[in-house]
């Protein structure tokens, strides 16, 4: 019997220390997870390696979270993206769900609930790449 997948997880926060300490804590629940400190970083790793879920700040240097959340939609339509950031106003929630955001969490949270958030997340992708079938969902 083999092991499950692990769900790949990718961090995206412009404040390293934060980034790197909840990709961390992720790897040591299970997760494959890796952190990067912009959008741009984001959109170029996602190229290469890809993600199940996208964990997106929202305010970040050159293009902001909303602006990525658009971009990683665009080109890579069944990773899902949770917004977690310290500057949620009701708006910017509502367009980030509008935008097609997973999820949308405030920090400070709690790793059991943006685990939680994640898990449900990656469910939602692999069941779209299943959908999409080898030959659709492979390709991008």
């Amino acid at each position: 019997m083999s092991e499950p997948e692990r769900i790949r997880v990718l961090v995206v926060d412009d404040e390293v220390d934060f980034a790197s300490a909840v990709a961390d804590r992720l790897l040591r629940r299970g997760f494959s997870a890796a952190a990067v400190f912009s959008a741009a970083d984001a959109l170029a790793r996602l190229e290469g390696s890809p993600a199940d879920v996208v964990v997106l700040d929202l305010k970040m240097p050159g293009m902001d979270g909303l602006g990525a959340l658009r971009e990683i939609r665009r080109l890579h339509p069944d990773v899902k993206v949770v917004v977690l950031t310290g500057h949620g106003t009701v708006s910017a929630g509502i367009e980030g769900m509008q935008g097609g955001a997973a999820d949308f969490l405030q920090k400070p949270v709690t790793i059991e609930v943006l685990c939680t958030a994640i898990e449900a997340a990656a469910e939602r992708s692999r069941s779209a790449r299943s959908a999409a079938g080898p030959e659709e969902g492979g390709e991008r």
